[in-house]
């Protein structure tokens, strides 16, 4: 049986929309997803692509960790905040390569919690601007195998 992981990374933090329309990574986002990004690589972690919501934040934040771990990047429709949830879970339930997803609240949380436990509206994993959040696959059954925060990495 393969074991397929996902990590699911809310994008770093976006300047406000008053300093940026067009709400790109603040300082403080660059810095922290950077930081991921490093750690990332220390542990070695293998997906295939990287796909993003299309917003600039989570753009910019994929382009950083697809830089870090030389994969592609790419746009993907069903990853806004207020997309349905079931687009990437019954995508995830056929893909056979683990992957990367950039995206945002509360579409991320409601993704994990469809998968988790079935139920969208749950809230079982608290994610953080830059946080990386790993679910593995085995058969059909999902499980949380680690979350990284960018407060927690030396």
């Amino acid at each position: 049986m393969q074991t397929i992981y996902v990590y699911l990374i809310q994008h770093a933090e976006a300047k406000s929309e008053s300093e940026d329309p067009q709400r790109g990574l603040s300082e403080k986002g660059l810095n922290d997803i950077r930081k991921i990004a490093s750690f990332l690589t220390k542990i070695n972690i293998h997906a295939e692509e990287i796909v993003h919501s299309g917003k600039l934040r989570a753009k910019q934040t994929a382009q950083v960790i697809a830089d870090a771990l030389k994969i592609k990047s790419s746009q993907s429709d069903g990853l806004a905040p207020l997309d349905e949830p079931e687009i990437w879970a019954n995508r995830l339930k056929n893909i056979d390569k683990s992957v990367i997803l950039v995206g945002h609240l509360p579409h991320l949380g409601r993704i994990a919690s469809l998968l988790l436990c079935g139920d969208r509206e749950r809230n079982v994993v608290s994610f953080k601007n830059a946080g990386v959040v790993c679910l593995k696959r085995s058969g059909e059954v999902w499980s949380l195998n680690w979350i990284i925060i960018p407060e927690i990495i030396p």
